[in-house]
């Protein structure tokens, strides 16, 4: 096999479901796959996307979060919620699939607060968790800012906090893939990655 063990293969990548615990689980859409669901035991699917349709099967529950894959979007309204949720289904021996259009940004930022609010890991354990499961793993600044502000809320203290970049506002956890970047004139101030 060529290539380091640090590339990322996208198309793989956004095919495949990555297990976070041994009932939470973390994907784009297009790995929601009825086949898959069934061999995983997924008992709930959580769509956090605007307006993809839940996915139908006899004994998966789904619950659909209407939320922006954009900084401004207020993700934090369904954290507790869906941590909650997450969490009751795990405790009733069922498995939860988090997803939204491309398993990077909003789903990955409810998964990160299910993992601080009951697998009482800080906000860079979670991040750093997620990532390794999934590599393309990448929320939105504003996401950041509603998680930096979940773990103060839940813990009385910040392990991440948001510091100034030469593209703006940024967790410090992306200080060393941002370094080298700069704004071209006319470019958005606010960060935004898409996959």
């Amino acid at each position: 096999m060529g290539g380091s063990s640090t590339t990322i293969n996208f198309a793989t990548m956004f095919s495949q479901i990555a297990e976070l615990t041994d009932s939470l689980y973390l994907s784009s859409a297009a790995a929601v796959k009825k086949e898959k669901l069934r061999s995983l035991g997924i008992t709930l699917v959580i769509n956090a996307t605007m307006d993809l349709p839940n996915i139908k099967m006899a004994n998966v529950e789904t619950l659909q979060i209407h939320v922006d894959d954009l900084p401004s979007a207020r993700i934090n309204l369904y954290f507790d919620r869906c941590a909650d949720k997450i969490h009751q289904v795990a405790r009733s021996r069922g498995k939860t699939l988090v997803h939204c259009v491309a398993g990077v940004s909003r789903s990955a930022s409810i998964c990160m607060a299910y993992l601080m609010k009951y697998q009482h890991m800080t906000l860079e354990k979670a991040y750093k968790h997620c990532k390794r499961q999934r590599p393309v793993v990448h929320p939105n600044v504003g996401f950041w800012k509603q998680l930096v502000d979940y773990e103060r809320r839940l813990f009385g203290s910040n392990t991440v906090k948001m510091v100034h970049s030469s593209i703006g506002m940024i967790p410090d956890v992306y200080k060393k893939e941002t370094e080298n970047m700069v704004w071209l004139p006319g470019a958005s101030r606010s960060p935004h990655y898409t996959y």
